[in-house]
């Protein structure tokens, strides 16, 4: 056997029961979740909006950023909801590469999953102590979900995930909004098949117990653009793409028909500035039809305290992405104030 197994990890559990959230935090959780799902089903008209770093790659700027952040939700409270994207997790297309905090809780140092796990549940944890803002997190592995179950308000499941089927029935379990992105290959069959299975029940296998779930109906589509097979990005945020997604839902008996919009990746071709015009059209699209509006409930913004990218090194600009280049944090406060005036 090839594998090497190099210690016993605590269960998540025992990690909550190292690294508790106080009364007052999950009455705020509790709180933040029933304002996000109300988008979801329709019960509040406000629009979410999911920002921040493509990857959290250290507490003290993400906690900053957060904060940030906090004082914009005070000012837009009555348009929009903003979730911190805190993605701890980082998909590797080669495997190559820094993986996100979860492994390398500092970015050059060697990984340490133990030290990941605990460091990603502190800076949650301090994010929402400091903020009242809960957060939004990809579920990359789904048996790390537990470990950050009870802090999530939003979870994403990505599109080199969408397709699995231990992802589709994890989520199947969750009591939150999750995002399934359409595949790189742009199929919104495969997407919506994925909402399917995830809003129904399953009896599976999970952490060495049998479990049962009675499906998630807060699961929905997000568009993320798609790759051609000559590696061009083809966007789908455009009005056409909206409507033949509606239509799509349509021929389907879904809950809670659904989609966020991801204004970067293969929408933006990551020229990251783009996200800015993108998000934009797509407020313009839901202002000219109203099925459109209904369909389309937030967007995804990558943005942190410096635009663009780094590569890491011991003296990186600190808040400036060791990932896919982000909006600075000007340009991100003024587009925020736009969506609130556009919705």
């Amino acid at each position: 056997m090839s594998f090497q197994f190099v210690k016993q990890l605590p269960t998540p559990d025992e990690i909550k029961e190292q690294i508790p959230m106080s009364e007052e935090l999950k009455a705020q959780k509790r709180k933040r979740d029933k304002e996000i799902q109300d988008i979801f089903t329709g019960a509040s008209d406000k629009f979410l909006v999911v920002v921040g770093p493509c990857s959290a790659d250290r507490e003290d700027s993400v906690c900053e950023y957060t904060n940030r952040l906090a004082k914009l939700q005070e000012k837009v409270s009555d348009r929009l909801i903003l979730v911190p994207r805190i993605y701890t997790n980082k998909p590797r297309t080669t495997g190559e590469g820094y993986k996100g905090m979860l492994h390398q809780p500092v970015p050059e140092a060697k990984p340490d999953v133990l030290a990941g796990i605990l460091a990603i549940r502190k800076m949650h944890i301090r994010a929402l102590t400091e903020t009242g803002l809960t957060s939004a997190d990809e579920m990359l592995y789904p048996d790390n979900w537990h470990y950050l179950s009870d802090l999530l308000s939003y979870v994403a499941i990505g599109a080199r995930s969408v397709e699995n089927q231990e992802h589709r029935l994890m989520v199947s379990g969750l009591d939150i909004p999750v995002g399934m992105k359409n595949p790189t290959s742009g199929d919104f069959s495969v997407m919506l098949n994925s909402v399917v299975a995830a809003q129904g029940g399953h009896d599976f296998i999970s952490r060495g117990w049998e479990v049962k779930t009675e499906g998630n109906p807060l699961t929905h589509t997000i568009l993320r653009g798609a790759v051609s097979k000559h590696g061009n990005t083809i966007p789908n945020y455009h009005y056409e793409d909206l409507q033949r997604l509606l239509e799509m839902y349509n021929e389907r008996n879904l809950a809670n028909p659904s989609v966020v919009i991801d204004a970067n990746h293969s929408n933006s071709g990551k020229k990251y500035k783009e996200q800015i015009r993108i998000v934009k059209e797509v407020l313009h699209s839901r202002l000219v039809s109203k099925d459109i509006q209904n369909l389309v409930k937030g967007v995804m913004i990558e943005s942190y305290l410096v635009e663009g990218c780094q590569k890491i090194a011991p003296d990186n600009i600190y808040g400036k992405s060791i990932t896919d280049p982000c909006l600075g944090w000007e340009d991100t406060e003024k587009l925020i104030f736009t969506i609130a005036e556009l919705c």
